[in-house]
């Protein structure tokens, strides 16, 4: 199958709609013969292949979940013979079965260079040194920002995940100047970077951060404090990895690589589509993967989508932050909560990126805690001043949340660091 590189990320409207239904019409039929999971999901919806003939076609397929990636679980969803893939990857998930995705030399072909674009969108070139601290292995943040560094040509350094010490060694002895890392520990690299009076040794100019949530106020602390431009990087191990959507250096979105991708937003509820510039809950159907093409998967995130012209000149619609997701929000005493919400506040206020949701239940009421760490400085405060930010924290988390949680301040460095994703939320009720 031929894919298209850059080029396609300045395509016209119409030519992209064309290689999009092309692609969604031999998707459809493809996994229709190959799938029988599929084959019986669309049956009970009485849509057959030949009633996909173009992308406008796509509402009348039915959704996938996760609970059909665990019902199907390992191969149920396999659209080749076992023997033509060359790769299994796999969520980071800790409950139930685990969701595994499976690769043809070709699907991974793909998928570098979506990650590619990714790297150039950045700013990368062959000239550039990539530090991958990722995790490698089963998580598919390594292998696809390392699989698109080789696409560019750059010099790539897979690091993986922690060894911190070392991975600062790396980078300022070899000169890394594009870090690949999750938010939270480009945050704790930044730190101990400071911590270890290196700041000036290092050549960064960009980080593309991803896996997890993190804010506009997480971004400028970490671009202040390393130096750098950071740009998000949206993608899911089910639909094939990081790559799936990126940002350009307007920063005001993550361009979706459409031409491999379909996305639409729907109503988290009623699965009814929403208007472009709605928010609701992200759905995605990838149209050019052989071994695991899922069609209007449900990912649960809540973002909003537009086609509003970029000044980079892409032409590729964006998605939004996620702001949040449809089935992890933590719902306190009948009231929505995201951590986002929690950290724009939080940074806004001054404080590092550094807290925990501590959520339990007592005699039947929802028990809510925020603690988080001072910076050194406040640290040295009197207890009267410290009692006073809390105060202060308390009331402009009220303001956001439109609850009281409990604000506790911590010394610094007293909230675990994580060289993976951040743990964020400790739950401990039994709903």
């Amino acid at each position: 199958m031929k894919y298209y590189q850059q080029e396609m990320e300045c395509a016209s409207r119409d030519a992209l709609r064309a290689i999009q239904s092309e692609r969604l019409v031999r998707t459809v039929r493809h996994v229709y013969q190959n799938v029988a999971y599929y084959r019986d999901l669309m049956d009970k919806k009485g849509v057959g292949p030949d009633d996909i003939r173009s992308v406008d076609d796509l509402p009348k397929l039915p959704f996938l979940t996760k609970d059909d990636l665990r019902d199907a679980y390992p191969y149920g969803l396999l659209a080749v013979p076992l023997h033509d893939c060359v790769r299994i990857q796999s969520t980071s998930g800790t409950t139930g079965r685990r969701v595994v995705a499976f690769y043809t030399q070709e699907d991974i072909d793909l998928w570098d260079e979506c990650c590619a674009r990714a790297i150039t969108a950045a700013g990368g070139t062959k000239d550039d040194v990539v530090h991958v601290s990722y995790g490698y292995g089963l998580f598919t943040g390594g292998p696809g920002l390392n699989g698109g560094s080789h696409k560019v040509g750059s010099l790539t350094l897979p690091m993986s995940s922690g060894n911190t010490d070392r991975q600062i060694q790396f980078m300022c002895d070899l000169g890394s100047t594009i870090l690949c890392c999750t938010p939270s520990y480009a945050a704790y690299l930044a730190e101990t970077i400071a911590a270890q009076g290196r700041r000036n040794e290092i050549k960064l100019k960009a980080g593309i951060f991803g896996a997890e949530a993190w804010s506009e106020e997480m971004r400028r602390d970490i671009e202040a404090k390393l130096g750098i431009r950071a740009y998000d990087i949206y993608g899911l191990t089910e639909i094939s990895g990081p790559g799936v959507s990126f940002e350009c250096e307007e920063q005001t979105g993550m361009h979706v690589n459409e031409d491999h991708f379909l996305a639409e937003v729907i109503d988290p509820d009623t699965g009814e589509i929403l208007p472009e510039g709605a928010k609701g809950e992200l759905v995605f159907s990838c149209i050019s993967k052989t071994a695991f093409p899922l069609l209007r998967y449900r990912t649960r995130d809540i973002c909003v989508l537009s086609r509003k012209a970029c000044s980079c000149g892409r032409t590729l619609i964006k998605m939004s932050k996620p702001m949040g997701r449809s089935d992890d929000m933590l719902i306190i005493r009948g009231v929505n909560v995201f951590p986002s919400q929690i950290e724009t506040v939080l940074l806004g206020a001054g404080f590092p990126a550094n807290y925990q949701i501590i959520v339990d239940r007592v005699n039947y009421t929802d028990t809510f805690e925020v603690q988080v760490e001072m910076t050194p400085e406040m640290f040295s405060d009197t207890v009267k001043q410290i009692s006073t930010r809390e105060e202060e924290l308390l009331a402009s988390l009220r303001a956001m949340l439109g609850i009281s949680p409990k604000v506790t301040l911590v010394a610094p460095r007293t909230i675990a660091r994580s060289e993976g994703k951040a743990v964020r939320v400790i739950d401990k009720r039994k709903i």
